[in-house]
């Protein structure tokens, strides 16, 4: 076989699934058969057509949750063989073949065979649990409960926190209550979220304060929650323009304000095997939060979906 199907994205909603060369593998990289891919959120304003993009873009891109089966190694790996499982950090993963380094690959436990891994985000999700440095007995906020948001209120219920989930969806504040949240918040207005939080903790706000939507409002109402010394983590991805804080009240409770967006691939990959052991130990199941799938020739409709966000959905997964 020296072809796939990838999707080629050419812009104002446009997708194209053609027949494309399989990519070339170098002698540190892994050529992977795609089972599927996740469909994130991040890649909505490419999918809608921006200017700043070049479009059409190369087949495949911006798929980066990708898992699947080895089907070829590069002279120089060892420690992958093919027919091994695995979930892969790359870029080119709405297709049915993609590549990566060997490092950038992380084997899929056996106990899990058939079923959907996109790995990249569960790696996102410990490198921002890790960057929030949660103890037990803290309480922790969670603004925005998307399918990082519910991973990391898995991982902070795990770590014995109190959690208070914030969110818009109805269906988004059942999920996190499923996930092990004591309180589950509608975002009304920075006010009344505010004097709800502030309420339930007595007055002193939240130790730990995850950001994960990416939105003005939502780092608004983190950035008013947190309590004086507290963290606020900025796991939201916010690319639709400049951001406003109040800088007196994030000097006056000497808040401690981490970036939680690695862009290291080492520290990428560390968070991938991370998550396949909080996988084992149970303290992530990011299968019930995989409410949609698609064939790669639906990626539209998949892509409609999550700007649409019916109810009943929280992330798609697209199926080579």
């Amino acid at each position: 076989m020296k072809t796939m199907r990838a999707a080629v994205f050419c812009g104002d909603g446009r997708i194209e699934v053609r027949r494309e060369p399989l990519p070339r593998v170098a002698a540190d990289e892994v050529l992977v058969r795609l089972e599927g891919c996740g469909i994130c959120a991040s890649n909505l304003p490419i999918w809608a057509g921006r200017p700043w993009f070049d479009y059409p873009l190369l087949p495949g891109t911006p798929g980066h949750e990708g898992w699947g089966e080895v089907a070829a190694v590069g002279a120089q790996v060892d420690g992958c063989a093919v027919g091994e499982r695995v979930a892969l950090l790359s870029g080119r993963a709405y297709a049915e073949f993609d590549s990566a380094k060997v490092d950038a690959l992380t084997r899929i436990p056996e106990r899990f065979s058939g079923l959907p891994m996109p790995g990249e985000p569960l790696a996102c999700a410990m490198n921002i649990f890790r960057r929030s440095e949660i103890q037990r007995g803290q309480r922790v906020a969670v603004v925005g409960v998307g399918f990082i948001g519910a991973l990391v209120i898995q991982l902070a219920v795990a770590a014995g926190a109190q959690v208070i989930a914030v969110s818009r969806r109805e269906y988004a504040r059942e999920v996190a209550r499923r996930c092990g949240a004591a309180h589950a918040l509608s975002i009304d207005s920075v006010h009344a979220v505010s004097g709800a939080v502030m309420e339930l903790t007595q007055g002193a706000g939240c130790e730990r304060v995850i950001e994960a939507a990416g939105l003005q409002e939502s780092l608004d109402i983190a950035s008013a929650i947190a309590a004086e010394g507290g963290r606020l983590v900025i796991a939201g991805y916010h690319q639709d323009g400049l951001r406003q804080v109040n800088m007196q009240q994030w000097n006056w409770r000497g808040l401690d304000v981490i970036n939680a967006h690695e862009r290291d691939p080492s520290v990428a990959a560390r968070g991938l095997r991370e998550a396949m052991d909080a996988l084992v130990s149970g303290r992530l199941d990011p299968f019930v939060l995989l409410t949609h799938r698609y064939s790669l020739g639906e990626l539209p409709r998949a892509f409609a979906a999550m700007e649409q966000r019916p109810d009943g959905f929280l992330k798609a997964t697209v199926m080579a």
